[in-house]
């Protein structure tokens, strides 16, 4: 950096000594000369000034000041080459405006003043003292740009205490417009933010973090801060940091994320979901107890293991015995499922008595530090009671930041979703939607609703994390239905929608699932009554291989009122989605009463005569099978409901 601003400064020194040589020779103006010669004297001081002190320069403005003052000293060489003495014609007809050493000397004024800040912005915190640096003249154009630079120099110069206020100072000017956060970028801000990010105190990570996150506002801006490096320091405070500064910087990951989809595999590489996941299941693992599911077929010698390991996980955790047809994956054990009843209580007792004799071992090993992990626990002890000791908000606002970013994440992102699946993500969202703040509750739901939509799409996804004898799918599942039931307005709408993803996942008597959705559509707002038949469609469309037991479903729950309703009288958001699954429904159970006796063939029939629904392509496509599959079935019985 020194060598490079000492060849900066090169030329603009050589051209002011030319300025004062040849102003010493001026013929005519002597008096204007010799001023403009003082004050390019004292500008030459100054340049000289910043050679000798170059490796403290801040490159970003010292670029812009010293190419303007080069111009200025160019001009003023040309003036005073003017007032050299080349014969009596030349004078006479060399003529020069006052105004021009007016202009002149007020342009070596401001070089001066913008070299002098410059000067004064590049010295470090003890020798600035603390004075107020003023705006140079070249801020007169671009008042904020010289403002970013004082700011970006304290960064680098200023102690700890100072550079927290700088980077409160960018969050602010970021915070307020783009362009200034694509200027911080481009004046070179990104290094010394990520630099007190992770040498800062507490106060001055967080605004770093902060002022990073703000700075991400587009895919071009995240692009350059990634290549900056901000993954690797993000990651390593994710890990150690401050619980505070951990939750700005899953904020800051939710933002980049959102803005530029394509930095997820970034992030996943630099394991980002195992460290959001870890925050999540913070003081959230406890809760798990109570969806370890045993099976019926277990037998008591695996449910004693279950509830010891519990035990001694979890203080106080409940297995809650699930009473559904439904198992869980039982534990192969053919030598003891093969014993008698006295002879099963016998080795229950054996493998108990012998699990408690393990467990004293390990605890006298512990105690004398002979564990192989005995360091490894200590560390991780510590970290857990550091988190321990964090007030209650800063717990909340963690976790719901860590879903914030798990919801980006997983958007559209199949390895991603499978790592959050095939660890505790999903029990901890289930935990989370039961016991969390209104903002977790929230970002966990979003993070469903997109881990299904990606499943939806994903064979292999969907059959591994969601399959019907998963306690962790079956969580996620009843807290979904619960808010579905309870009709929580802010959690509706993704909750359907995370539903209906998961259509296909459902088996044929598994019937609870139908009916909160069905009601949805009696006299809902109609972006609620859209989703709720948007997310029967996949129920009861032809792709649905258990599509003719849910339209059975459907017109059990009432469906089929709900829906000659709106599609007679729906906004037209919702008409549209109603026509589509009533003709499903009729396309695959044609000979039912209830259709019959809610007059669909009629609805149908009015369908086709309307241009603003037959415009679809779906409804093109389906309302002529289902107006003829209905006909064929149910034309006598429509004459007899007339």
């Amino acid at each position: 950096m020194g060598d490079l601003v000492k060849q900066i400064l090169g030329k603009p020194i050589q051209l002011a000594d030319q300025v004062i040589k040849v102003a010493n020779d001026a013929a005519s103006f002597k008096q204007e000369s010799a001023e403009l010669k003082y004050k390019t004297e004292k500008l030459s001081g100054l340049l000289r000034q910043a050679a000798r002190a170059s490796n403290d320069l801040y490159e970003r403005p010292t670029r812009r000041i010293i190419d303007d003052t080069e111009q200025v000293l160019e001009k003023a060489l040309a003036l005073v080459l003017k007032c050299r003495g080349h014969g009596l014609v030349k004078r006479v007809f060399t003529i020069i405006p006052a105004a021009a050493f007016r202009k002149m000397s007020s342009m070596l004024e401001n070089s001066t003043g913008d070299v002098s800040w410059l000067l004064r912005v590049s010295a470090s915190a003890d020798d600035r003292a603390n004075e107020y640096l003023g705006l140079p003249p070249i801020a007169a154009n671009e008042p904020i740009l010289c403002l970013i630079w004082e700011q970006i120099a304290i960064l680098f110069t200023g102690s700890l205490d100072d550079r927290s206020d700088a980077a409160a100072s960018l969050v602010s000017l970021a915070r307020d417009n783009g362009r200034y956060g694509k200027l911080i970028i481009e004046e070179g801000g990104v290094g010394p933010l990520l630099k007190l990010v992770k040498e800062g105190k507490l106060e001055g990570q967080e605004n770093a973090a902060m002022a990073i996150g703000l700075l991400g506002r587009d895919s071009e801006s995240v692009e350059q801060l990634i290549q900056a490096g901000v993954c690797s320091v993000f990651a390593k405070i994710l890990k150690e940091g401050p619980m505070k500064v951990q939750s700005v910087v899953a904020w800051a990951v939710s933002k980049f994320v959102a803005h530029y989809a394509k930095c997820q595999d970034i992030f996943a590489q630099h394991n980002f979901i195992r460290l959001l996941v870890s925050h999540l299941s913070f003081e959230t693992v406890q809760e798990h107890s109570k969806y370890a599911i045993v099976s019926k077929a277990t037998s008591m010698h695996q449910a004693v293991v279950l509830v010891s390991t519990n035990n001694m996980n979890a203080d106080n955790s409940v297995i809650r015995r699930d009473d559904e047809e439904e198992e869980t994956r039982p534990i192969p054990d053919l030598f003891v499922n093969n014993l008698s009843d006295s002879d099963q209580m016998l080795a229950l007792v054996t493998n108990t008595m012998a699990l408690k004799a393990q467990n004293k071992r390990s605890s006298l090993a512990n105690s004398n530090g002979n564990s192989p992990h005995h360091q490894q626990s200590l560390s991780l002890s510590w970290t857990s009671k550091a988190r321990e000791m964090e007030d209650s908000d800063t717990k909340a606002y963690m976790k719901a930041m860590a879903a914030r970013a798990l919801w980006h994440l997983a958007k559209g992102n199949s390895p991603i979703c499978k790592s959050i699946t095939e660890s505790r993500g999903l029990l901890c969202f289930a935990v989370l939607l039961e016991k969390g703040s209104k903002e977790i509750q929230y970002n966990s739901t979003m993070a469903l609703m997109e881990i299904t939509a990606t499943a939806e799409e994903d064979a292999d996804l969907r059959r591994s994390a969601f399959k019907p004898n998963s306690p962790a799918s079956k969580a996620v599942v009843d807290q979904l239905l619960r808010i579905i039931e309870k009709e929580d307005m802010e959690l509706l709408v993704p909750c359907i929608k995370a539903i209906g993803n998961l259509a296909r996942t459902f088996r044929a008597t598994e019937t609870r699932i139908i009916s909160p959705l069905v009601r949805l559509l009696d006299e809902r707002e109609a972006e609620v009554s859209r989703e709720a038949c948007v997310a029967l469609k996949k129920f009861a469309c032809t792709q649905n291989y258990l599509h003719m037991d849910h339209s059975k479903a459907i017109i059990i729950a009432g469906g089929a009122k709900h829906l000659v309703q709106l599609t007679y009288f729906g906004e037209q958001i919702v008409q549209r989605c109603a026509l589509i699954l009533l003709c499903y429904i009729c396309l695959h159970v044609p000979d039912s009463e209830e259709l019959a006796q809610a007059e669909v063939l009629i609805v149908l029939e009015w369908a086709f005569k309307q241009t603003s629904l037959i415009q679809d392509e779906n409804v093109e496509k389906l309302l002529p099978e289902a107006k003829g599959k209905l006909e064929l079935y149910q034309s006598r019985s429509s004459r007899v409901y007339h």
